[in-house]
């Protein structure tokens, strides 16, 4: 699939949060443990990054569900 990024994610999150990695994103929707319709149109992933500790992340993507808006750890993940 070809993902894509916001200018959002490429100008801010990118640069707000610098460990970051473009490739973790993409596995977390690819392998997401959770996936919630968000409102105005996005969708929530949420996946592990073992390279950051296993860490649960959560992706922001606009409605295509390829195009990735933002991307944070989240600390109050619960399944």
């Amino acid at each position: 699939m070809n993902y894509k990024f916001t200018k959002y994610f490429e100008n801010v999150i990118l640069k707000r949060r610098p460990y970051l990695k473009k490739q973790w994103c993409i596995k977390i929707i690819e392998n997401s443990i959770k996936v919630e319709k968000q409102e105005e149109n996005r969708y929530k992933f949420w996946g592990r990054v073992p390279e950051f500790g296993n860490r649960i992340f959560r992706v922001i993507t606009l409605e295509d569900k390829i195009t990735i808006h933002n991307a944070f750890p989240d600390r109050s993940f619960k399944l």
